[in-house]
């Protein structure tokens, strides 16, 4: 196929499901087993699952859309220039994988000139997946989904990884947030994310993320009917600057931006 074709969202998000398929077989082939653990550049974790479940997703798009790019965390870019760029973390929350705990996910998002159309959030342990495309209902296990409202910040519940996450001016603009909201949440790296497009969480609130982070994300929060942006209010793309906000309302998201920008 060739990268500039017009595409078929139905076709394309089967697609991306059976990425995810291939992805969560790999996971748990090696979740909870001995396998050895590498450090990256920046000292987070790596593993052969990492590796091996973006190879294989790798392949797979090479074989069916060979004139795509390819945006990956562990092996890198291709054609980053391309119209259709797949956008991949094979494991994310590697730390939580190699620890055993079944919170980490596989991300899969398809960006059309440079906008993400769809998006995967696949829970390899926790048999979750949901799924976000352009124009269309985001769903959890095949059922749709919707956030819930909360136009108040003193009644949100607010989702973070770690409060690592926040550097310099950040921690503080994260922490005058922390200080309206109901209550802070630690943990689930991407899986909070799907748990605000389940209605569970009102915001989640992260920094210093790269594109294979977050951009799986947007697709399936705004098809809850949620919003998911940059710190400032405006789209995640590949050149964001890694401070992502998602919020189930959209009156709660502006008064989080207007927090968070003092």
């Amino acid at each position: 196929m060739m990268s500039s074709a017009p595409r078929n969202t139905t076709e394309v998000t089967a697609f991306s499901e059976k990425l995810a398929d291939a992805a969560r077989d790999v996971a748990l082939q090696y979740y909870r087993t001995a396998f050895e653990i590498e450090g990256k550049s920046d000292a987070s974790p790596v593993t052969i699952a990492d590796q091996t479940a973006e190879r294989v997703m790798r392949d797979a798009i090479e074989s069916a859309y060979p004139n795509d790019g390819i945006y990956g965390e562990e092996h890198g870019v291709v054609r980053g220039d391309a119209r259709h760029v797949w956008v991949l973390d094979p494991i994310d929350g590697t730390a939580s994988f190699v620890t055993g705990r079944p919170t980490f996910g596989t991300l899969i998002a398809h960006l059309e000139d440079g906008v993400p159309t769809i998006g995967i959030i696949e829970m390899p342990a926790l048999s979750e997946r949901w799924v976000g495309a352009k124009d269309h209902d985001s769903t959890f296990n095949g059922t749709p989904i919707q956030t819930r409202k909360c136009a108040k910040i003193s009644d949100a519940w607010l989702g973070s990884t770690s409060p690592d996450m926040f550097l310099g001016p950040h921690a503080a603009a994260f922490q005058a947030l922390r200080n309206c909201v109901r209550r802070t949440v630690w943990g689930g790296d991407c899986h909070g994310y799907g748990l605000l497009a389940n209605g569970y969480l009102d915001l989640v609130c992260e920094a210093s993320m790269q594109p294979y982070d977050y951009l799986a994300l947007v697709p399936v929060i705004k098809g809850a009917g949620g919003c998911c942006t940059d710190w400032q209010g405006k789209p995640l793309g590949l050149d964001s600057t890694g401070e992502v906000l998602a919020s189930g309302d959209p009156t709660l998201h502006k008064a989080a931006l207007e927090i968070l920008n003092g």
